[in-house]
């Protein structure tokens, strides 16, 4: 896993902790929405980083 998909992981789920320890109901707020774009760069993030492959022969 990239470094990049590892730090988008991280926000993503501090900021759904962030959202249910702060609200009890079920509204759409700030973190929750972080949650689901930090998410999705997440998913983004892990594509990409299986497509781009480092060829350790140099020729």
């Amino acid at each position: 896993m990239s470094k990049s998909a590892i730090g988008f992981f991280i926000l993503a789920l501090l900021s759904g902790i962030l959202h249910l320890a702060t609200n009890q109901a079920t509204t759409i707020t700030l973190p929750l929405i972080g949650c689901a774009a930090f998410s999705s760069l997440f998913v983004v993030a892990l594509i990409i980083g299986r497509r781009i492959k480092f060829d350790p022969v140099l020729r």
